[in-house]
């Protein structure tokens, strides 16, 4: 349901559901804001373009699938789906999915993860829905955009991302094809445990708990498991899952969770830089926040140097992990590149 002025609900009809947003544009033309890009965040940058209206497509299907047959009783729920899916972002986890698909599996690996490369996206623009709840950080911009709980409310956006965190789990069951049906639970149970307590739910209550805390109450260490599970958890599905699909080896699975785990740290590194350093208007959403609800952060722990100095280490620490593969990595390489030279 939409919200008077007041905030009183007020019956909908289909007629009255917004339309969903076009796609945001990346930012400038090599995803960095116009910063010169190395020749790795080249490579990731010419494969999410690539791949980027696939995705999108898929996405649609996916929930044109899921309401189908649509009708005005799917109408409100559907929109709000979309709303949030189609608000821009570059799509990196459904890239990662992909392109790990692609190291093992070539075309045909990547066709098979297309399912799974949707469910992370989907699991992904959930957590941004009820990240930017009023019980949660409580922001009313994402992606430049009002949140999705501004436009449909509360109790909608709850729902909204509920449907999409149910529909990645039947997209991958319904839609993977050609792969070992051993293969297609494992990555089930990947994505599950990317979500619960040991993931992204552990933790979000272990950030908010830290909220207001000084610094020698929250220790890196502390710091380090909030983002390992908050952050890197779906970094690490979406990688481990595109391996998965392709008929990856367990050795290899491990490396890329080395790697995916060490590049989502530093992707929190530099988010914890950026809302120190950038605007709302290049962030796409509020910045200050972290200073503003007394957040314990990289740079409140290591300064901006220490911190900036850090995540370079992850960085190089992540494409280490991958030196094996060689230039059949790249794509990867890049995308730990682009991590430190990203803009928002």
């Amino acid at each position: 349901m939409l919200r008077t002025e007041s905030g009183v609900p007020a019956a909908s009809t289909a007629a009255d559901v917004p339309a969903a947003p076009p796609a945001a544009a990346t930012n400038g033309a090599n995803g960095t804001n116009g910063a010169v890009a190395s020749s790795g965040t080249k490579a990731l940058m010419a494969f999410l373009a690539a791949q980027k209206d696939a995705v999108d497509a898929a996405l649609d299907a996916a929930v044109d699938a899921s309401i189908a047959p649509a009708g005005p009783e799917t109408a409100t729920i559907s929109a709000a789906m979309r709303y949030s899916l189609r608000a821009g972002g570059k799509r990196v986890r459904p890239a990662l999915t992909l392109a790990a698909a692609s190291m093992f599996g070539g075309e045909a690996g990547m066709a098979a993860a297309m399912p799974s490369a949707v469910a992370v996206e989907m699991i992904h623009t959930m957590s941004l829905i009820h990240d930017d709840l009023p019980a949660m950080d409580n922001d009313d911009l994402r992606r430049g955009l009002p949140t999705n709980h501004i436009v449909y409310g509360e109790d909608v956006a709850i729902l909204a991302g509920d449907a999409l965190l149910a529909l990645a789990f039947e997209h991958v069951a319904k839609a993977t094809e050609g792969v070992d049906p051993r293969r297609v639970v494992s990555v089930l149970g990947v994505l599950g445990g990317c979500v619960g307590a040991r993931g992204l739910a552990g933790g979000q209550v272990m950030d908010l708990e830290s909220e207001g805390k000084g610094d020698g109450e929250v220790t890196m260490s502390t710091l380090t498991w909030i983002h390992t599970h908050k952050t890197a958890a779906l970094l690490v599905a979406s990688a481990v899952a595109g391996a998965t699909v392709a008929g990856a080896s367990e050795e290899d699975v491990a490396r890329l969770r080395a790697y995916a785990t060490k590049v989502g740290l530093a992707f929190q590194i530099a988010d914890d830089v950026l809302d120190v350093t950038a605007s709302s208007a290049v962030l796409g959403k509020t910045s200050g926040k972290d200073e503003a609800v007394n957040k314990v952060t990289y740079p409140r722990l290591l300064g901006l140097e220490g911190a900036r100095a850090r995540a370079e280490e992850l960085v190089s620490e992540a494409k280490a992990c991958l030196d094996v593969y060689g230039d059949k990595a790249e794509v990867l390489l890049g995308l730990a590149d682009f991590i430190i030279e990203r803009r928002n």
